[in-house]
């Protein structure tokens, strides 16, 4: 595999791996917890084309030889698949459903988020994470999140999902313990909304 790897334009990744990764970690465990909350994530100086900041600090952070990550084709057909293998070392699966992470940036043509894999009653903990690149974190449709590490409620309104997004993630919600973890990014910044979160469509 190495062979193939054009080293000399491969991107840095963090400038210092430990303090950096650890860093990061912590600021995505703290997103996690508290759905809907927005998390900076300006570490990885210069990620590959195709991802956003935050998107290549979550690769950083969280990808290695045991996840197997799903690639939409976008990111296949250029830099960032070779910078992923190369700084994470993680194996790359053609299936959505085998992935423990998925990256989406081709938003047009993003799968829906029922291809990917939901956890099943043993190990419902080895469902795939979806890290979804939007346009923006504000000005789209605005939706109130509820739910576990939530007091009250909480409202959201990224823009440039994909079609019908939210009435997938409240099917997605509905299947909870199962079902999947969705961590939407735009530049350096990160809101997770995790499977267990409920959501409320304003206006209906």
């Amino acid at each position: 595999m190495s062979a193939a790897l054009d080293l000399d334009k491969i991107r840095p990744a963090f400038a210092d791996p430990v303090r950096e990764s650890q860093l990061a970690f912590r600021r995505i465990m703290d997103a996690v917890a508290r759905p809907g909350t927005r998390a900076d994530f300006g570490l990885a100086a210069a990620p590959p084309a195709g991802l956003d900041v935050a998107a290549a600090t979550l690769a950083l952070t969280l990808f290695d030889f045991e996840t197997p990550v799903w690639l939409d084709p976008a990111l296949r057909a250029g830099e960032a698949q070779t910078w992923v293998r190369f700084h994470c070392g993680c194996p790359l699966t053609p299936d959505p459903a085998q992935a423990a992470f998925a990256v989406v940036t081709d938003i047009a043509a993003a799968p829906p988020l029922a291809a990917f894999n939901p956890g099943d009653a043993k190990y419902p903990d080895r469902s795939t994470t979806v890290i979804l690149q939007v346009e923006e974190l504000d000005g789209g449709e605005a939706v109130a999140l509820s739910g576990p590490g939530i007091q009250d409620h909480v409202i959201v309104a990224p823009r440039g999902l994909p079609a019908g997004f939210w009435g997938q993630m409240q099917e997605n919600n509905a299947r909870f313990q199962f079902g999947v973890d969705v961590l939407l990014v735009c530049g350096p910044a990160l809101i997770a909304v995790p499977r267990s979160s409920q959501i409320q469509i304003q206006g209906v």
